[in-house]
C-alpha cells in the first residue's frame, strides 16, 4: 500500500504571460505550491522520506523566483511562465532530485484564489 507525503511552500513572483497572442501586463501573485511523493516502502526508521528533505529540494527549486519576474528567470525567460509551466517545472525538477523510491504524484500551482494548475507526470 503506498505511502503519500505533501509538502507546500508558497512565494512571491510577477509575470506576463501571452493571451491569445497578446502580452498581458507585468502583475504579480503570491504563488502557493504543493506538492505529494509517493513511495511503496518505508526505510528502516518506518519513513517514506523526511520532510524536510522534500522541503529543503522545493525551496531549493523555488528559490529563483522569489521577488523576481519569472519572464526573466530561466525556464522562463524561453517558456511562458503560465501556471502551467511553473507547474511542469516544478515537477520535472522535484522528480529529478527525489530520493530512493520516492515517486512524485503532483504539484499544484495556485496563482490567485481559487486559480490553480495542477500537473501530474506521465
Amino acid at each position: 500500500m503506498p505511502y503519500d507525503l505533501t509538502i507546500s511552500t508558497s512565494f512571491s513572483a510577477a509575470h506576463s504571460i501571452l493571451i491569445a497572442g497578446e502580452p498581458e501586463p507585468v502583475h504579480g501573485h503570491d504563488w502557493s505550491v504543493v506538492v505529494e511523493v509517493t513511495s511503496e516502502t518505508l526505510d528502516r526508521d518506518g519513513l517514506a522520506c523526511d520532510f524536510h528533505e522534500l522541503e529543503a529540494i522545493l525551496a531549493r527549486i523555488v528559490a529563483p523566483f522569489h521577488n523576481a519576474n519569472l519572464n526573466d528567470v530561466a525556464p522562463f525567460n524561453d517558456v511562458s511562465p503560465t501556471a502551467e509551466h511553473v507547474a511542469r517545472h516544478i515537477a520535472e525538477s522535484m522528480s529529478a532530485a527525489l530520493p530512493g523510491s520516492v515517486m512524485l504524484s503532483f504539484v499544484r500551482i495556485g496563482e490567485a484564489p481559487g486559480c490553480e494548475a495542477t500537473y501530474r507526470p506521465a
